[in-house]
């Protein structure tokens, strides 16, 4: 996450920022609610999150099939989430000490460029697997000289160093500073220039979020339009292609994911960007001061369950991954074991003396 320099410190205090004439409210009541709530949450999450993303990296790294293009995308974004969810723990402290940063300068500076890293490595990850599906069904013809799971790990290679790239200056700049008037010692981004604080707004904004989201967007509604139309001919025709319909569930698996990141992560870019009109006094007065300090706590502890829910969405939604998964495990599971989770066809698959050899596309 790439904060705003007092973002970490509560603006019904921030009375210099303030016009003379506007008297504040006092909100303390309600920080104190923050400090008890946010950071209980976001230790479930953590936890419920790194135990996920762990049975997710399992999964694809001990089955014995080879991973699809779309898996590795997938299990790279695990990765990423699960670097996010390891940083957590120190965010979720730093609330619970009325964002008084306890862990010195390294970690600050470390979790804060993890932080970051997450952030553009997950985006252009789902352009990635997005911009697969694109090519798979809607340039149906042309994408076999284009998709190979060498290009695939090539890109999520590019991909990583992107993200460590833009993560640089949190790395540089994000220091923890004494704050006399409130009396703490506060992350904040410590830019030698302006100049550095408009670059940074403008890549967080626009390269980290307006144009992937874009093309996002842009790729699954090509995509959906692709699979319809062909459900339309396919259904004049009274024709079915089987490998069509496992790659449409495929597909549903990954409209998901892209579905619950944009849901998750677009509130906090919102008051991301009302921030930076905050901050050029666009905006003025107590009201937009304190609807940004709370809007921000709520929209990143929003985007922080993102993290958690990939796992379930690869349970719930992918079938393929359940018979991944249940191939891996089985093993390990008592003979007594509940399989309500599963499908009993998926069960039949995977125990028949042919095991169905299905994933994704």
């Amino acid at each position: 996450m790439t904060e705003t320099p007092l973002q970490n410190v509560p603006f019904s205090n921030q009375s210099e920022n303030t016009s003379n004439s506007t008297i504040c409210p006092d909100l303390n009541d309600w920080w104190e609610i923050v400090y008890y709530i946010v950071p209980k949450y976001i230790d479930t999450v953590c936890i419920i999150g790194m135990l996920g993303n762990v049975f997710v990296l399992l999964t694809y790294s001990l089955h014995k099939g080879p991973l699809k293009i779309a898996e590795i995308y997938l299990m790279n974004l695990a990765f990423a989430d699960l670097v996010f969810l390891m940083c957590l723990p120190f965010w979720a402290e730093n609330i619970r000490n009325e964002f008084n940063w306890p862990f010195g300068n390294f970690l600050c500076r470390s979790t804060s460029a993890s932080i970051s890293l997450n952030m553009y490595t997950s985006i252009y990850l789902l352009v990635a697997v997005s911009a697969d599906r694109y090519l798979t069904f809607v340039h149906t013809l042309n994408h076999r000289g284009v998709r190979s799971k060498t290009l695939a790990k090539g890109i999520c290679l590019v991909t990583w160093f992107f993200g460590i790239f833009l993560s640089i200056p949190n790395f540089m700049f994000r220091t923890v500073k004494h704050f006399p008037l409130w009396n703490i010692s506060a992350r904040t981004l410590d830019f030698p220039t302006t100049s550095w604080v408009t670059a940074e707004s403008l890549i967080f904004n626009v390269v980290g979020f307006a144009l992937p989201s874009t093309a996002i967007v842009f790729l699954n509604f090509s995509t959906i339009c692709s699979l319809q139309k062909k459900a339309r001919e396919g259904k004049a025709l009274g024709t079915k292609c089987c490998k069509e319909h496992k790659g449409t569930k495929a597909t549903r698996l990954i409209f998901t994911v892209v579905l619950m990141f944009l849901l998750c992560w677009t509130p906090y870019r919102f008051f991301v960007f009302l921030d930076i009109l905050y901050q050029t006094e666009m905006i003025k007065g107590c009201f937009w001061g304190e609807l940004l300090n709370f809007g921000e706590q709520f929209g990143y502890t929003l985007a922080t369950t993102n993290s958690c829910i990939n796992p379930m969405i690869y349970v719930f939604v992918g079938k393929y991954f359940r018979q991944k998964a249940l191939e891996v495990f089985s093993q390990f599971i008592p003979c007594g074991f509940p399989w309500s989770w599963v499908s009993f066809k998926e069960k039949s698959s995977y125990f028949n003396v042919f095991p169905v050899r299905s994933s994704l596309a």
